[in-house]
C-alpha cells in the first residue's frame, strides 16, 4: 500500500503550475464568489469557516468539479475549546496534568471537527516571560521543559484519532519562533536575542512538537536574528526542515508574508512572495501574494518550481495523512452528537478544577456552607469573562457564573457589583459595602475582562483596572474576612490585594464550568492543586522576571534601590488544603555516565485529614560549564494523588541528555561535572542533593 508521500508524489506529476500554486494559497472565510477558484484548483485551504453545510458545499466543488479532485483543508483557531470552552491555556498549564491537558485538546477538536474543521492553528507553544504581552494567556508559561511536555500533550490531543481512524485534525505549532520574546511585551514587536537564548529557551517546545509528530507549523509576525520569521531561512529551512527533519508544512501567520514589506525586507508584493517561498513558508495565509505573484516568479526563474514542488508535496502529504481524499465530507448529524455533550462538559469542569491556584490562605478556606456570604465585584455574575480570549464558538449563555453556582449549591448570599471592571467610577462602592456589612464573609471577584488579554491586548500596567482596588480598600474597613478571586489572563502586579485578602485564588478565565469549579474549591468539595507556570512580579519595573534566570558575577548585590528583586509569587508555587512533607531523597547512584539515567526516590507524606494532589518538582543546576547557566532549571515533575495521611515513595528516572546544553559554537553537549539537585513543592523549596556526570 502506497504511503502518503508516495501518493502525493504521484499526484504532483499530474498538476499544472496553477494547481500547484493553488495548494499554497489559503483564503479567509468561504465566499460564494470564490467557488470558481476552487473549481480551477487555485485555492487549497480556507480558514475560520465554521459552518458544516458551507464547508461540505465548497468541499463538494473541489471533489466533484475540479480537475484533480484535491480536497480543501479547513482551518481555524481552536485554542481552548470550541463550543464547550475550557480554561485558557496558561490556566490549563497550571494543572501540570498532562493527561488532562491532552484530553481537553481532544474534546475541543472533536467538537470543531464536527463543523468540518480539520486543521487547528494550535497549540501556541511560545515561551513567554513578559506578562505585559497579551498572548501569554495562550501558552504554557515561562519554562521550556514544562512548555515542551505540554506542547506534546496538546499535539497528541488535537491529532487524536477520530471515528474514521484518521486524525481529528492537523495541529499547528505556533508561532515560529520567539514571538513571546517581543520587546516591551508589545505584540508583533521586534525580538532581539542571541542564538544561544533562542536554542536554549524558545526552541525546545517547538522541537518537542516535531518529535510528537505535529503536522504543521506557523511562522510568526516578529523578526528573529534581524530577519522576519516569514522570510527567515535560518529558522525555517536550516533548523525546522533541516536539523529537525520536519516533514509537515509551514503556513504564514495572517498576511505575514506580505508584511515583510513593512519590515523593510521586500519592496513590493512580488519580492515578498519570493522571500516567503525561498525561506520555506509553504502556504500563504490570506495575503494573496502567492496567488498573485508566484507564477510570474517561476516564469522568470524556472528553478523556483522545485521549491514550489517541495511545498506542495508537504501539503498534499498532510491531506493524505488526514484521510481527506477518502473522507472529504463531514456528517452534518455529528454536531448534535458531540457539541456540548455530557462527557465534554464534564471534562471542562475537571480541567477547571485543576487549573485554579490557591495563592494565599490564612486558615480561612475551605468555607462552611452555613456562612452568610457577600459576593462582591464585577465578575461574580459575568458570563463573558470566563470564556477568555480566543473563545471560538463559545457562547456566554452556556457559562456557569459564580452567582449561578452559588444558587445551585443553595448558599445564603447577597450580590453586588461594587464597580465596573475597567471604569474608574466609584459610585457603586458604598452600596456594596453596605450590603457586605451584614454578612459573615466577603468573596470578592477582581481582575481582568476577557478582552484585556490575547492577541494585541498588551498592558503597560498590570494593576487591577478601574476602581477595583478602591473597592477592596473600602471592604477591608469592615474587618470581615475577604476571599479574593482573581480573574486573570496573565500574572498581575497585586501586592496590596495580597496583603488585604485573607485568602486569594487565581481563577483565570476557566471556561463554561468556571463558577462550578470555583465554588467546589471554596467549600472544600475539591482540594486545590494548581501551581503557577509564570512568575508574578510585584511591579512592572521587575519585568522580565522568571525563576530560571542566569547567574551573575555579583549575585549578592541588590538590583533596585526602590524594590527588592523577589517576585510576588514564584514559579511552581501553589497551596493546598493538605500539608505535604518531603523526606528521604535517595539516589540510586550519584556518579553517572553519559548513557545512564539519573534515578532516585523521594518520600512525600500528606500530613492532613484531607485527600489531595501534589505536584512534585525536580530542579537542577549545572555548577560549572563553558557558558553561563541558569540558577535552577526544571527537569522533571509528577502530579500525584494522596489520601489523607498517606505516604508515597515516588520514583524518578531522568535521561542524562536532560542536563546537556549548547556550547559557544551552538553544539549540544553533555559535559562532565557536578550538578546540584532539588526536589520539592516549588522552584524555591525542596530537599537538596548532588550528582556527578563522569
Amino acid at each position: 500500500m502506497a504511503t502518503s508521500i508516495q501518493k502525493a508524489k504521484r499526484l504532483l506529476t499530474k498538476m499544472t503550475l496553477d494547481e500547484k500554486i493553488g495548494q499554497m494559497v489559503q483564503f479567509g472565510r468561504i465566499k460564494l464568489n470564490e467557488k470558481n477558484l476552487v473549481r480551477e484548483g487555485k485555492i487549497g485551504s480556507f480558514l475560520n469557516s465554521r459552518n458544516v453545510a458551507l464547508v461540505n458545499e465548497v468541499q463538494r466543488i473541489a471533489m466533484e468539479q475540479s480537475r484533480l479532485k484535491i480536497p480543501l483543508l479547513i482551518g481555524s483557531d481552536i485554542i481552548h475549546g470550541y463550543v464547550s470552552t475550557f480554561p485558557i491555556p496558561v490556566a490549563e498549564a497550571c494543572s501540570w496534568n498532562l493527561d488532562l491537558i491532552e484530553s481537553s485538546a481532544k474534546h475541543a477538536m472533536t467538537e470543531a471537527a464536527a463543523d468540518g474543521i480539520r486543521w487547528n492553528f494550535a497549540p501556541m507553544v511560545d515561551i513567554a516571560r513578559d506578562p505585559r504581552w497579551g498572548r501569554i494567556a495562550e501558552g504554557a508559561g515561562e519554562d521550556p521543559y514544562l512548555g515542551a511536555q505540554i506542547a506534546k500533550a496538546r499535539v497528541r490531543g488535537f491529532q487524536a484519532k477520530g471515528k474514521n481512524g484518521y486524525p481529528l485534525a492537523a495541529a499547528c505549532a505556533k508561532h515560529f519562533v520567539a514571538y513571546g520574546g517581543a520587546e516591551g511585551g508589545r505584540d508583533y514587536n521586534t525580538v532581539d536575542m542571541s542564538e544561544h537564548v533562542l536554542r536554549t529557551t524558545y526552541l525546545p517546545p517547538f522541537k518537542a512538537a516535531v518529535d510528537e509528530g505535529v503536522m504543521s507549523f506557523m511562522s510568526s509576525f516578529n523578526d528573529i536574528l534581524s530577519v522576519p520569521s516569514s522570510a527567515n531561512d535560518f529558522s525555517l529551512r536550516q533548523v525546522l526542515k533541516g536539523e529537525w527533519r520536519f516533514d509537515g508544512f509551514v503556513v504564514s501567520d495572517w498576511e505575514s508574508i506580505e508584511e515583510v514589506i513593512a519590515h523593510g525586507i521586500a519592496d513590493d508584493r512580488t519580492s515578498s512572495a519570493l522571500a516567503g517561498l525561498k525561506s520555506g513558508v509553504d502556504m500563504d495565509m490570506h495575503s494573496g501574494v502567492y496567488h498573485d505573484h508566484l507564477k510570474e516568479l517561476v516564469i522568470k526563474d524556472k528553478k523556483l518550481e522545485l521549491l514550489i514542488d517541495d511545498s506542495v508535496l508537504r501539503i498534499l502529504k498532510i491531506k493524505y495523512d488526514l484521510g481527506l481524499f477518502e473522507h472529504p465530507y463531514t456528517d452534518p448529524n455529528l454536531r448534535d452528537e458531540v457539541i456540548l455533550n455530557k462527557e465534554t462538559v464534564e471534562m471542562t469542569l475537571k480541567m477547571a478544577r485543576e487549573s485554579i491556584v490557591l495563592l494565599k490562605n490564612e486558615a480561612l478556606l475551605p468555607l462552611s456552607k452555613e456562612q452568610k456570604i457577600a459576593l462582591i465585584g464585577p465578575f461574580g455574575d459575568d458570563p463573558h469573562t470566563p470564556i477568555g480570549c480566543w473563545g471560538a464558538e463559545g457562547n456566554h449563555k452556556n457559562t456557569v457564573t459564580v452567582k449561578m453556582a452559588f444558587e445551585n449549591a443553595g448558599l445564603d448570599f447577597v450580590i453586588a457589583q461594587g464597580c465596573d471592571s475597567i471604569d474608574p467610577k466609584v459610585e457603586w462602592i458604598q452600596e456594596a459595602v453596605d450590603l457586605a456589612s451584614h454578612q459573615d464573609i466577603i468573596i470578592l471577584t477582581l481582575g481582568e475582562r476577557q478582552d484585556m488579554s490575547g492577541e494585541n491586548n498588551n498592558r503597560a500596567f498590570l494593576d487591577l483596572p478601574g476602581a477595583q482596588l478602591e473597592l477592596l480598600r473600602a471592604l477591608k474597613k469592615l474587618n470581615k474576612p475577604i476571599i479574593t478571586l482573581l480573574f486573570n489572563g496573565r500574572p498581575m502586579t497585586i501586592p496590596e490585594t495580597v496583603e488585604k485578602s485573607d485568602a486569594l485564588l487565581a481563577v483565570w478565565h476557566l471556561g463554561l464550568s468556571s463558577g462550578t469549579a470555583i465554588t467546589e474549591i471554596l467549600f472544600g468539595d475539591v482540594n486545590p492543586s494548581g501551581k503557577l507556570v509564570t512568575t508574578f512580579p510585584k511591579t512592572v519595573g521587575q519585568i522580565p522576571l522568571y525563576y530560571n534566570h542566569k547567574r551573575t558575577g555579583r549575585p549578592k548585590f541588590r538590583r533596585y534601590i526602590d524594590c527588592d528583586e523577589e517576585p510576588l509569587f514564584h514559579f511552581g508555587f501553589g497551596l493546598s488544603y493538605s500539608n505535604f512533607i518531603y523526606d528521604k531523597l535517595i539516589m540510586k547512584k550519584s556518579r553517572l555516565g553519559k548513557k545512564d539515567k539519573l534515578e532516585f526516590t523521594i518520600d512525600v507524606y500528606n500530613d492532613s485529614d484531607i485527600d489531595g494532589q501534589e505536584i512534585v518538582q525536580v530542579y537542577y543546576r549545572d555548577l560549572l560549564a563553558q557558558v553561563t547557566r541558569p540558577v535552577k532549571e526544571l527537569c522533571a515533575f509528577e502530579k500525584a494523588n494522596f489520601k489523607a495521611h498517606q505516604l508515597k515513595t515516588l520514583s524518578f528516572s531522568i535521561p542524562i541528555s536532560q542536563f546537556g546544553y549548547y556550547d559557544p559554537e551552538m553544539n549540544f553537549i553533555i559535559e562532565k561535572g557536578n550538578f546540584a539537585l532539588w526536589v520539592g513543592p516549588s522552584s524555591i523549596e525542596g530537599i537538596a542533593s548532588e550528582f556527578t556526570i563522569r
